[in-house]
C-alpha cells in the first residue's frame, strides 16, 4: 500500500492547524519549538514514549510495555473485581448512541437521550439496581473525546489484538485521547448492557460504530501484549496457529436493545445490534428487551420531539425493554436464570 509518511513541511503545517486562533499569534516561536519536537516523535515513530517493563504475570517480564496500556488494564481488572462482587448491586449500562446533542450543531438533544433518561429511572425505581448513562454524543460535543478506528489487528492474527486495545494511544500520530480505555473498564463493571440508537442510514449511528468496532478486543483478544512481542505480526500468527482460546470477556452479561427510526431500518439495526452483542456471548434479557419502533413516522423531523411527547406508548414500550432488562438480572443474581449453552465447548471458534 502507498506510504503515508509525510514530509516535515506538510506534517508541521497540518499540526500548527490546531493553533489557528490569533491570539496563538504571540506564542508563534514557541509554538515552531514545539512543532520541532513534534516532528522528530514523529520521525522516530515514538507511538509509546512512556513505558516500564512488564514484570510478573507477563510471557515476558522484560518486555517494555506502554504506560498508557499498564493503567487502562489496571482500571479494567478493577471494573472485574467489581462485576464479581456480589455484596454490589447488579449494575446496568446505558448506551445513548445518538451524536445529537444540544451543547453543540444541532443546538438539540437527541431523543435516544430521553429516552436513556427514562430507562435509567426505570431502573433505578426498585432500588435494587444501579445504573448510568454513557453518553456517546460526547464524541461530537466534548474537547478532547475520541474514539479512533479500530485497525482491524484481528484479521491478521487473534493475538495481534491485545485486551484492552493498544493501537492507541499513538502519540506519535497525534492519536490521543481515546475514549476507549475510559469505556472498557465500564463494560467491564456492567452486568447489564442497554444499547439506544437512533438509525443513521440504514445503520447504526457512528459512534456507535466506531465503539462496536473497537469492541472487538473483548471477544478473543489478546490479554499479554508480551506474547506476541507488541505488535508483531508474525509472532502473532504463530500463537494463534500453536492454539488460541479466544477468550470470551465481555461473555455471561445480559442485554436489551431499543432502536428507533424516522423512516427506514429499525428493524434491521435491531436484528444488527443484537446479533453482535450475541457472537460476543451476552445474552439477551427477554423476548420483552428487544424494541425496534418508529417516532414520527414520515413526518417533519422539526416536529419529532413533540411526537415522543405525544408517543405514550413507546414511552412505556422503552421502560418495558428497561423492566425486562432489570427482572432479569435480578433474576441471574439470584441463581433463578442461567444462560443456557454457555458452559458447553464451541467447535468452531470465531
Amino acid at each position: 500500500m502507498p506510504s503515508p509518511k509525510l514530509g516535515e513541511q506538510e506534517f508541521k503545517v497540518r499540526y500548527r492547524q490546531q493553533f489557528a486562533d490569533p491570539a496563538f499569534d504571540k506564542l508563534d516561536s514557541e509554538l515552531g519549538d514545539i512543532a520541532e519536537v513534534a516532528w522528530q516523535a514523529y520521525a522516530d515513530s515514538r507511538k509509546s514514549p512512556r513505558t516500564r517493563k512488564a514484570g510478573p504475570g507477563f510471557a515476558d517480564p522484560d518486555y517494555d510495555l506502554s504506560v498508557d496500556w499498564i493503567a487502562a488494564r489496571q482500571a479494567i481488572d478493577d471494573a472485574q473485581q467489581r462485576y464479581e462482587n456480589r455484596a454490589m448491586p447488579p449494575h446496568v449500562l446505558i448506551i445513548n448512541s445518538s451524536s445529537r446533542s444540544e451543547h453543540t450543531c444541532p443546538g438539540e438533544m437527541s431523543k435516544s437521550f430521553r429516552l436513556a433518561e427514562l430507562a435509567r429511572d426505570a431502573i433505578e425505581s426498585n432500588g435494587k439496581l444501579t445504573a448510568e448513562i454513557l453518553d456517546l454524543s460526547r464524541l461530537a460535543s466534548e474537547y478532547g473525546r475520541s474514539i479512533h478506528p479500530c485497525k482491524a489487528c484481528f484479521s491478521t492474527a487473534a493475538p495481534l489484538c491485545h485486551w484492552p486495545c493498544s493501537c492507541y494511544p499513538n502519540h506519535s500520530l497525534g492519536q490521543v485521547q481515546d475514549w476507549m480505555n475510559d469505556i472498557y473498564p465500564l463494560w467491564v463493571a456492567a452486568h447489564g448492557i442497554m444499547v439506544i440508537t437512533p438509525v443513521n442510514w440504514y445503520q447504526v449511528s457512528s459512534p456507535l460504530k466506531l465503539m462496536m468496532d473497537r469492541l472487538v478486543c473483548a471477544d478473543g483478544g489478546n490479554p499479554d501484549p508480551t506474547l506476541t512481542g507488541g505488535k508483531d505480526a508474525e509472532k502473532a500468527k504463530h500463537v494463534e496457529l500453536d492454539g488460541w482460546d479466544y477468550p470470551r470477556h465481555l461473555a455471561g452479561r445480559l442485554f436489551s436493545i431499543v432502536v428507533h427510526g424516522d423512516v427506514e431500518g429499525a428493524e434491521n439495526v435491531r436484528r444488527s445490534v443484537s446479533d453482535w452483542l450475541r457472537f460476543m456471548n451476552l445474552a439477551p434479557a427477554g423476548p420483552a428487551a428487544e424494541l425496534d419502533r418508529y417516532i414520527g413516522y414520515w413526518k417533519p423531523y422539526a416536529t419529532n420531539h413533540q411526537e415522543l411527547d405525544t408517543d405514550e406508548a413507546i414511552q412505556g414500550e422503552v421502560r418495558n425493554v428497561a423492566l425486562t432488562l432489570a427482572e432479569a438480572l435480578m433474576d441471574q443474581r439470584a441463581g433463578r436464570i442461567r444462560i443456557a449453552g454457555s458452559t458447553l465447548e464451541e467447535p468452531r471458534q470465531k
